[in-house]
């Protein structure tokens, strides 16, 4: 049935883009009745209708007594219309001409709430989707919008409103960078993951992310061996969330799995077929190689053009540690020394 419902959505919207015309405005109309058609249309929703006759009535009386509202008007048409693009550059425009205007402060609130809708298309109104992990360009631009408004205006009527919405965006940007952090962990990538946790523990304060944050700091720390801080983040924790899911009994429990480094063919072979050993701490394959590289040159070298009283390689390998000869066994001479 849902379905059935989208599919009935898309093609009332298809059948009205294809059949919208732009309305021919009488130019006879006189400033009153131009702004009195545009309420109208306003009234009854038709903001394709009220948004041409506010621009006509900006463009022929650009000084009357309806200018100024008209401009203020066609910022709520263009929102209600679904032109974010439009209301914003409409709400920047006013804010620019009018920055004494007594009604500035709604054109600031409706830039604010463009951005806060700008990302809820028609899909998320009817899909189950989770905000906080899609991009979050226009909540932090609906925030910063909100938070200049409730800066230069406390007092404004649409302050309280703006002030829930910037705690539910608050939110939802510290929500999102818990999911950031978490794909960084499950990347092994745990540099990034701790600053991302240390992120939200330090700039959304009183949001429910901040026990994830450091619940994500304590993994990353033990992951990079660094017992110190994870201890510190550790005990922030259980001092000041003690109930959180990953402490049990007292203990902390990844959220991630331990990493699995072998290789695709090892993983494919059940380990019949094992790649080169997992490196130890502090160590890289570049290292390895440079390493390699040095002996391979090293081995090279003429044993006349080695140092006096240095043994060649090949002493050194019938040599115990000790520097005795070794002893050949009876299976070594019976194969020439091939399987020494």
């Amino acid at each position: 049935m849902q379905v059935k419902h989208l599919l009935l959505i898309a093609i009332l919207g298809l059948t009205a883009a294809c059949s919208s015309k732009k309305e021919v405005i009488d130019e006879n109309l006189s400033e009153v009745e131009l702004y009195q058609q545009a309420q109208a249309d306003l009234d009854n929703n038709s903001y394709n209708s009220a948004t041409e006759k506010l621009k006509a009535l900006e463009s022929r009386y650009p000084f009357g007594r309806y200018a100024d509202q008209a401009q203020l008007e066609l910022i709520y048409a263009n929102y209600k219309n679904g032109e974010p693009e439009a209301a914003k550059t409409a709400a920047e425009r006013f804010i620019r001409l009018h920055p004494q205007h007594p009604n500035v402060d709604y054109a600031y609130y409706l830039k604010g709430l463009t951005s806060f809708d700008q990302d809820v298309g028609i899909i998320a109104r009817f899909l189950p989707l989770d905000q906080t992990k899609r991009d979050p360009g226009a909540a932090r631009d609906s925030y910063n919008e909100f938070a200049q408004l409730t800066s230069r205006f406390p007092n404004s009527r649409y302050a309280p409103d703006a002030k829930q919405r910037m705690i539910y965006l608050r939110n939802l940007l510290a929500a999102y960078e818990i999911h950031v952090a978490d794909y960084y962990l499950t990347r092994q990538a745990y540099v990034a993951a701790a600053n991302r946790g240390r992120y939200v523990v330090e700039n959304f304060q009183e949001t429910p992310s901040v026990p994830d944050g450091l619940a994500v700091m304590v993994e990353a720390y033990q992951r990079l061996q660094l017992n110190d801080l994870a201890d510190t983040s550790l005990e922030v924790l259980k001092a000041n969330y003690p109930d959180f899911p990953q402490l049990v009994d007292g203990k902390f429990e990844p959220r991630t799995p331990d990493p699995d480094n072998r290789s695709w063919l090892s993983k494919a072979t059940l380990g019949l077929i094992e790649s080169r050993p997992p490196l130890p701490p502090g160590e890289t394959r570049a290292n390895q190689d440079v390493i390699k590289q040095y002996q391979d040159a090293k081995e090279a070298i003429p044993a006349d053009l080695l140092p006096e009283n240095q043994p060649d390689e090949a002493d050194k390998k019938n040599e115990d540690d000790d520097g005795t000869p070794k002893s050949r066994s009876i299976f070594s001479y019976m194969t020439f020394g091939l399987f020494d």
